[in-house]
């Protein structure tokens, strides 16, 4: 059974967007080679549409035009094949790391489960959003490998957790383009448009 994600208490119904904004450059030699290279700058963007009833709209129309300027946090939609607590409890990461790596071990402690490749996850010290590149396997293991993308934001400890599922929170801007109302189809139900957010990197 999909899991249901809401906005502003409304549920988000699909499809639903998820896009990695991550500026590429782009040069062609005299030789037609082709060099190419980012800045190393990443940010996740998702556009949705939502369904409000009688209970949800007030909040549905607050929200598109309260604190448009401020960052909000929500949990972080997953794809279908991630949906779920795969995890009993949020695991430790096993050691330091600095910014820029893009794999790190984390510790089994009292987890147990397996968390699925192309899940988002975020770590207990920072608000940078991250998708997993394999599969973390903590049925048996001390301690296992989780590749991420993109690399590391801000180092993190082994006093820090990898937040997964409902913990897995992104924090965002609304998109400066966002309607700022509610449209009412039939007198019953209303939605907002597409709703477009930024992560607030």
């Amino acid at each position: 059974m999909a899991t249901t994600y809401l906005f502003n208490g409304s549920a988000i119904v699909t499809p639903f967007t998820i896009v990695s904004n991550e500026p590429h450059f782009d040069m062609t030699t005299v030789s037609l080679k082709t060099q190419r290279s980012s800045q190393g700058h990443q940010r996740w963007e998702l556009a949705f549409s939502t369904v409000n009833t009688d209970t949800t709209e007030v909040d549905a129309l607050l929200g598109a035009i309260q604190n448009f300027d401020q960052a909000q946090t929500m949990i972080m939609p997953q794809l279908p094949s991630c949906q779920g607590d795969h995890f009993n409890t949020d695991p430790n990461v096993y050691q330091s790391y600095t910014a820029g790596t893009t794999t790190v071990r984390i510790s089994k402690g009292g987890t147990t489960g397996k968390l699925p490749k192309g899940s988002f996850v975020t770590f207990s010290n920072h608000d940078k959003l991250y998708i997993t590149t394999n599969e973390l396997d903590l049925t048996t293991l001390a301690a296992a490998d989780v590749g991420i993308y993109p690399a590391l934001k801000t180092s993190v400890t082994s006093s820090h957790t990898l937040q997964t599922a409902s913990n897995c929170l992104l924090t965002y801007y609304m998109d400066i383009d966002n309607a700022m109302g509610v449209t009412f189809s039939d007198g019953i139900l209303s939605n907002t448009g597409t709703i477009s957010l930024v992560e607030a990197v």
